[in-house]
């Protein structure tokens, strides 16, 4: 493998990457490629242009590259729009593949602009595209006057206009390509944060933007990790700094445990989090709070303030089986809470990475992968934040590890994303991998880590490969849709029905007491309407009906076939909607009618819920009650009542012990449905009245409220 370039000669780096980009456009006489080379003629010029570029990136003629695109993809139909775009993407993953080996590329203006280039072509690849994907005469130049796509002794120099722009399908099939710019997973939410103000069509100056300020991040984390700051916090093999806060006197992070707070910095590595608390001069030795091992770690927004006064949400709360109570980290802000936000979000992915490592047993190389990943989603975020100060608080997460945790199909995507790291092997087995089937061997390789190691971020090299043999780009296949990606559409079509559901609950919920309990007795106006009807036949209004409905009841029981009422119910619900289902195939659901009770104003509201919580008291008192009542009886409280109890109980057992069920079911029946009956009407009411004194006589066992002693660290 080649050198890693540690970060420090920037002005040397810079320059040698200028100069690789520029020489592979100037003709020499060494350079296999054919200068005149003809264009193809089914693709557009941009297409054409484009590939030209990577033909002499790769110092290969545009018809060896075709010829090789051929042979390892026979199956595409030539003259096609997907043969085109396919044959596209051969050339843009090969140079790709090519160029990000190199240091500092994400620097280079030119490189810049042929990846936005290869979107521009992908969205219009075969000459049927000429019109919407021609080009200006506009040059796009460097500095020095030197142009990427210009060349005087070729005509398939096409210029790009600065008012094109790149769809989404186009950035996700490229941008992934180069694995510092796009993650698979949340490529999609990357396009819509980027395109959020130009109605999700990407211009090169957001791009650019963007590709810029995540060069900067991506150098300032390289330049922590190899200063003297990263070795003060003593951090194990393998342990990066991602992100470091507090460090400017004015914005410090206060840590507050119980009502003493102390300011310092705060630094997040993919295993945990360090606080160094503000001394005189110097910080104060770091305290680690654990993310990788599994002990229980609760992380939240929480609230907090001077002296533990619970005012400003601005903090994190931090909790797990190793402190003895919560520690609360206070991100001070003027207004908003983006600050905090921020950290809540990379700190939460840190810590689902290590918990989809727990869950898949990931061990060495692949556990590197994926603490990789997430480290390259959070350079991201920083980059998207950094770059854009109107960054919208309420955006879908660029963080892989924190989007599986919320989208609908998110343990699918962990499933897939494991069974893609399982592939990786010891170093031996990557340099077989390049002889194996073209499907595995883009799988076989660490490149999330290994752009880590390429930016100088990781400073030791774990994976021993040669890159001039490796091909893998990023996560995306040539003329494919690898299961990854297949994951994630199958997500975001779940995560599209579930959001289309949940719009329709925000649309039914009502405001108002009086309206949802309207509401709640329509919806339950058949189960209402049923227990009325019941209820009017137990109490032998109309005598025949009564006597009919309880032969009736006594012949099921009788018969035994109280055991298909539930299958009966079931099969007569299928039955029901399987014919809604054809009825109404195709037409809208109609909207539920319900008279609204009369207006309340919003003191009649209080005192109404103020009834209501008054009811709701004393049924818990008297639920108390009952419990106590029972307490007393089996404690012996009161002995008559106790022996009485004791004596019942044993009668019951013997009847359970030797009467079947089905005639204690129709006892039970009996006892209940004929208390109202003529017959039996006096005598019910003597023995109700006789259970009640009874059960007023017996006392309640007595309760003693102790209040808590609450201690508070001082």
């Amino acid at each position: 493998m080649d050198p890693i370039v540690s970060p420090g000669s920037a002005s040397t780096i810079k320059k040698d990457s200028l100069t690789f980009f520029k020489s592979f456009f100037n003709n020499t006489e060494d350079d296999v490629v054919d200068s005149q080379a003809a264009p193809l003629p089914f693709l557009s010029p941009i297409a054409n242009s484009v590939i030209s570029s990577c033909s002499k990136l790769l110092h290969k003629p545009t018809e060896e590259l075709q010829h090789c695109f051929d042979t390892e993809h026979p199956n595409i139909i030539k003259g096609s729009l997907g043969y085109a775009r396919s044959l596209l993407e051969f050339c843009s993953y090969q140079a790709l593949n090519t160029m990000t080996r190199r240091p500092d590329y994400l620097a280079d203006k030119n490189f810049r602009r042929l990846t936005f280039d290869m979107m521009l072509a992908w969205e219009g690849p075969s000459a049927e595209n000429e019109e919407t994907a021609s080009r200006s005469n506009q040059e796009v130049e460097d500095e020095e006057g030197w142009s990427l796509f210009y060349s005087t002794s070729t005509n398939m120099a096409a210029q790009v206009d600065d008012n094109k722009t790149v769809g989404l399908e186009a950035f996700a099939r490229i941008a992934p390509a180069c694995t510092v710019i796009a993650d698979v997973i949340t490529v999609h939410n990357l396009f819509d944060v980027l395109t959020l103000s130009s109605e999700h069509k990407l211009h090169f100056i957001i791009y650019d933007k963007y590709l810029r300020s995540l060069e900067k991040v991506i150098k300032s984390a390289a330049n922590v990790n190899s200063s003297s700051s990263a070795s003060n916090l003593q951090l194990s093999e393998g342990e990066i700094v991602l992100d470091i806060d507090g460090t400017v006197p004015t914005q410090p992070i206060f840590q507050h445990i119980g009502i003493s707070g102390w300011p310092g910095r705060l630094t997040l590595t993919n295993n945990a989090m360090y606080f160094e608390s503000m001394g005189v001069g110097i910080y104060d030795k770091a305290v680690k709070f654990e993310l990788a091992a599994d002990m229980k770690q609760v992380i939240k927004p929480d609230l907090t303030g001077p002296l533990g006064a619970r005012l400003y949400d601005k903090a994190v709360m931090y909790k797990s089986t190793s402190i003895t109570e919560p520690v609360y980290f206070e991100f001070t802000e003027f207004k908003g809470s983006s600050r905090r936000d921020y950290w809540l979000d990379i700190i939460l992915e840190i810590l689902n990475a290590h918990k989809f490592i727990r869950m898949y047993n990931l061990k060495k190389i692949q556990k590197s992968e994926a603490l990789a990943r997430a480290a390259l989603g959070i350079l991201r975020y920083r980059a998207v934040k950094e770059a854009f100060q109107n960054f919208p608080s309420n955006y879908k997460s660029l963080l892989c590890f924190n989007l599986t945790e919320s989208l609908p199909g998110g343990y699918t995507i962990l499933q897939t994303l494991s069974s893609r790291l399982s592939l990786l092997d010891d170093s031996s087995s990557q340099r077989d991998s390049v002889k194996s089937p073209r499907g595995n061997r883009q799988l076989r390789h660490p490149i999330s880590y290994l752009t880590l190691c390429r930016h100088g971020i990781v400073l030791e090299n774990e994976v021993s490969i040669n890159e001039e043999e490796m091909q893998q780009v990023g996560d995306v296949c040539v003329g494919e849709i690898n299961p990854l990606e297949m994951a994630v559409k199958q997500s975001k079509q779940d995560t599209g029905r579930a959001e289309a559901a949940r719009a329709t609950v925000d649309q039914v919920k009502v405001e108002g007491i009086d309206t949802n309990i309207a509401i709640m007795q329509e919806l339950l106006f058949p189960l209402i309407e049923s227990f009325n009807r019941l209820q009017r036949l137990a109490s032998w209004e109309e005598p025949s009906k009564s006597t009919a409905f309880l032969v009736l009841v006594s012949f099921v029981i009788l018969g035994g076939w109280m055991k298909y009422m539930l299958p009966s119910v079931f099969l007569f619900v299928a039955i029901m909607m399987g014919c809604n289902r054809f009825a109404n195939y195709g037409k809208p659901l109609e909207a539920f009618n319900i008279t609204a009770p009369p207006y309340r104003n919003a003191v009649e509201q209080l005192l109404a819920l103020q009834e209501a919580i008054i009811e709701l008291e004393a049924l818990i008192q008297a639920g108390n009650v009952v419990l106590l009542k029972v307490r007393a009886l089996l404690f012996a409280a009161l002995p008559q009542a106790t022996d009485r109890t004791a004596i019942s109980l044993v009668i019951m057992a013997v009847v359970f012990a030797f009467v079947p069920v089905k005639y204690l079911i129709l006892l039970a029946f009996y006892e209940a449905y004929t208390r109202e009956m003529p017959l039996r009407k006096d005598s019910s009411d003597q023995w109700a009245r006789r259970m009640r004194e009874w059960w007023y006589s017996i006392p309640a066992a007595p309760v003693q409220l102790i209040k808590s002693d609450d201690k508070k660290i001082k």
